[in-house]
């Protein structure tokens, strides 16, 4: 039996739909489907980004109506350029009053390092701390894919991905920040305490430690972990060598996470010059005081709310959070990210002043996106998606743009 020409040439029904954009889009490698989602959610963020820049009035960082590379180096970019060009100081800047003043030992250097050695190529300043910043989102970006599919289905863990490229501080992510490579450091540390490779957590830590503040929790992290695999041994096997390691890894990175300050104290002379530049930035809400842990929040709340709504709040909030924790959809991703979750939390509760940076220092709670990406429906989904673009834009307007004398940094 042969077939007829008029039938060679009847049109495939199916061929339309074979190779429709769905289906190519499915068929995808997991990893392209995060490139696409990053990049597309870049490509919106720099459409904000040049509208708002394209309205900025002369600052004390730009002229007016600057470029995008200019304007993605406001406020603390500077610093990193200012520990490229000229290092660390060896005597800490002291006020008219004899305190402390803003300086650059309250930032890290792997970031400026990074960005330094992109502008041996030629690349100006301003272009290189973006390129380092979205090279170190996107592979942000990969890692939690990859962590999120530890405890999702591949959808849930593509929208989490998605969350995260779109939530309300993902601009700093191409900005002149050192945060898309602090997220880098802590999504490939959780993917490797979730599958139980201590041993490679060590270079992690020890770069992470010189790149954002953030060792310190995540050692109470290793130390919580370690008891829970203790407790739950009986069903979960924890050999003496895991133990011994585990244990270990958690000291490393207690040491690391104390690492910068002891670097600041043998540079300066000064004990305390960690602490005491730190502090210079909440002196302009409460003036200079000590260090007393776990009373920032009730000074920030009291300075922004006053008495007795400032500590209520307060109290809900740490209520709230730790409800949370135990919801269901939270549950799922596993007992080591919720571990890290309060760990993280408590460490900012410790020692962090809650005011207009209070969003971008919540960035590395991020794993809770794969709790919000548990639910199917469309309308969700795009409602999220829509919801978190807006807030971007808000958080861009309060924080990012300069209108007269700001104060309310990013």
């Amino acid at each position: 039996m042969t077939t007829s020409s008029a039938a060679l040439r009847e049109p495939d029904p199916f061929r339309a739909t074979r190779w429709s954009p769905r289906v190519r889009w499915r068929l995808a490698p997991w990893w392209a489907k995060v490139v696409a989602v990053f990049l597309g959610a870049r490509v919106i963020t720099t459409v904000m980004v040049l509208v708002m820049a394209s309205l900025q009035g002369s600052n004390p960082w730009t002229r007016a109506r600057p470029g995008y590379f200019e304007y993605a180096n406001l406020w603390d970019a500077r610093w990193y350029q200012i520990i490229w060009l000229g290092g660390y100081p060896r005597e800490l800047p002291l006020t008219e009053t004899g305190q402390v003043a803003e300086n650059a030992w309250a930032f890290l250097p792997v970031y400026p390092t990074l960005v330094g050695i992109v502008t041996w190529f030629g690349v100006p300043w301003n272009a290189a701390s973006v390129i380092v910043s979205l090279a170190a989102g996107l592979g942000a970006a990969l890692v939690t894919y990859r962590l999120m599919s530890r405890f999702l289905e591949p959808d849930r863990a593509l929208f989490a991905v998605v969350l995260f490229c779109v939530a309300p501080v993902s601009p700093i992510m191409q900005f002149g920040y050192a945060e898309s490579l602090g997220l880098l450091w802590l999504a490939l540390a959780l993917l490797l305490l979730v599958d139980r490779r201590y041993g490679w957590l060590v270079p992690v830590l020890a770069v992470w430690a010189f790149t954002r503040p953030g060792a310190l929790a995540f050692a109470l992290t290793l130390g919580l972990h370690w008891v829970w695999r203790w407790y739950t041994r009986r069903s979960d096997p924890f050999p003496m060598r895991q133990r011994v390691l585990a244990a270990s890894v958690a000291v490393f990175a207690g040491l690391v996470g104390l690492a910068w300050p002891g670097v600041v104290w043998a540079a300066t002379g000064e004990l305390h010059g960690y602490t005491a530049t730190e502090l210079a930035w909440r002196s302009a809400y409460i003036g200079y005081q000590e260090l007393v842990p776990f009373t920032a929040w009730f000074q920030s709340a009291d300075w922004w709310l006053g008495q007795p709504i400032g500590p209520i709040v307060v109290v809900a909030l740490i209520a709230g959070f730790a409800v949370t924790l135990f919801l269901p959809a939270v549950r799922r991703l596993g007992v080591d990210l919720r571990l890290w979750l309060a760990s993280y939390a408590l460490y900012l509760l410790a020692v962090f002043f809650p005011q207009s940076s209070t969003f971008r220092l919540l960035a590395p709670m991020y794993p809770l996106v794969g709790a919000m990406a548990v639910p199917r429906s469309p309308w969700y989904r795009w409602g999220m998606v829509a919801l978190s673009l807006v807030l971007q834009l808000g958080w861009l307007l309060i924080a990012w743009g300069i209108d007269g004398r700001d104060w309310t940094p990013p």
